[in-house]
């Protein structure tokens, strides 16, 4: 095995020019970047297809062939997408690939282009120098994951399994960085599960009437009492055995009091993880659109509120059976986006390779599963039977606020960073 000097040197070019392909969802599709990793691909002989589940949102798979063709294929999955940047709120061009401190700016570079960058890094030096993995790996970069998957991975999987029918595990997005928890304490976080989104339309119909009159049936009264008893409940306390593990793991290697059972009293310990680990010890949900009326002087007929759920594995039906009655009478509820939970064991020769591919390039890395409050394209994927981790890994300086720049402003991956990921997906796609 290489240090891949090329790889790591290539990823940054990679990255920049990746970024500067717009794609924010759903205003530009991601055509133009599915034909730029397919050429990508082609340049240094691999074969790839570009699938599209309407005009313009493309997906670009391709299948790597390794050494033992009895061993089941992984699969290595990101998305071409990414959310829209207001320009005018930035420090720099949000598509302009910028180059400054240390750091490659702009949308995408930690969701999740990087991670697409540093797979073509890693992939493209392997064909330039005949390498081949111990086992096929199939390569899947994929639409509309910023909109739920519905274009992308989602569609992939109902119309074209058998791209993906005889992977077993896959790995992809927000796992493998790393977060300093004082002195030279560096922990990886591996992504083993996931919370299921829920994102529900509560709505008040009645009887409309003249603003001036007194009326027993405003459904603006009706909805905005419904809105406020959902978003003031304190959901209770749900350990699932991902978290559980987390907890176990950060008491021994912190020395901290941690209760699994309790965690609450050591959140304000943890600083800035503390924000990460409290949206994954409980179910959530939170208002975030209001809708009715359109006059000031008539009270309408309907009125509608959006709540932005988010349930843990298993938690589902409860969750909801929460949310309609705290609603109460006279509410009814559609769905605008529902899709799972996704929950795997944190063991197995994969994660073994994870923490040996790391801990070759730190020492002092110390891996640990956790689980993830958002949703990721693993929701599609592990409906195939496919056992989903995310392991993207980064090296990140002790005062980033890495989570934060999800989505954020000024989004930004620091370069020794990516570099040392190409070095680690290099060991761990070498002995996986």
């Amino acid at each position: 095995m290489t240090s891949v000097p090329g790889a790591a040197t290539e990823v940054v070019d990679l990255l920049v020019d990746l970024v500067r392909i717009n794609t924010s969802n759903p205003t530009h599709p991601e055509r133009p970047a599915a034909e730029w990793v397919a050429a990508k691909l082609d340049e240094v002989g691999i074969a790839s297809q570009i699938v599209e589940s309407e005009p313009g949102r493309a997906s670009t798979i391709a299948r790597i062939e390794g050494s033992d063709p009895s061993r089941p294929p992984l699969l290595i999955h990101g998305h071409l997408d990414v959310v829209p940047a207001d320009a005018g709120e930035w420090s720099v061009d949000p598509f302009g690939g910028e180059i400054r401190d240390g750091f490659v700016w702009g949308r995408g570079t930690v969701d999740m282009k990087d991670m697409d960058a540093m797979t073509l890094a890693v992939v493209r030096d392997w064909a330039r120098s005949g390498r081949r993995p111990p086992r096929d790996l199939v390569l899947a970069f994929v639409a509309d994951e910023e909109a739920g998957g519905r274009q992308g991975a989602h569609w992939l999987v109902d119309n074209h399994p058998e791209l993906f029918a005889d992977c077993t595990e896959a790995i992809s997005e927000v796992g493998g960085f790393s977060v300093s928890v004082g002195g030279d304490l560096r922990l990886y976080m591996i992504q083993t599960a996931e919370k299921g989104i829920g994102w529900l339309k509560l709505i008040a119909e009645g009887r409309p009437g003249h603003g001036s009159m007194l009326h027993d049936d405003n459904v603006v009264t009706r909805l905005a009492g419904a809105v406020s008893r959902i978003g003031e409940y304190d959901f209770p306390l749900v350990m699932t055995d991902t978290v559980r593990a987390f907890l176990e793991h950060l008491a021994a290697l912190t020395g901290l009091d941690i209760d699994p059972d309790d965690p609450e009293p050591a959140l304000p310990k943890l600083g800035a993880m503390a924000r990460m680990i409290g949206a994954t010890i409980r179910n959530t949900a939170n208002p975030t659109m209001l809708s009715a009326g359109y006059k000031a002087n008539v009270i309408p007929s309907r009125a509608e509120a959006v709540i932005d759920t988010r349930f843990l594995p298993g938690q589902e039906e409860a969750l909801l059976a929460k949310v309609q009655e705290l609603a109460g009478a006279g509410i009814s509820h559609e769905w605008i986006v529902r899709d799972i939970a996704v929950e795997t064991s944190y063991d197995g020769a994969i994660v073994d390779s994870m923490a040996q591919a790391l801990r070759s390039e730190d020492p002092g890395a110390q891996p640990v599963p956790y689980l993830m409050s958002g949703g990721t394209d693993a929701k599609s994927f592990s409906t195939l039977g496919i056992r989903c981790f995310g392991f993207a890994p980064l090296l990140l300086p002790p005062d980033l606020d890495f989570t934060a720049l999800f989505h954020g402003i000024d989004e930004r991956v620091p370069i020794e960073g990516l570099e040392f990921g190409v070095r680690v997906l290099d060991r761990f796609l070498s002995n996986c």
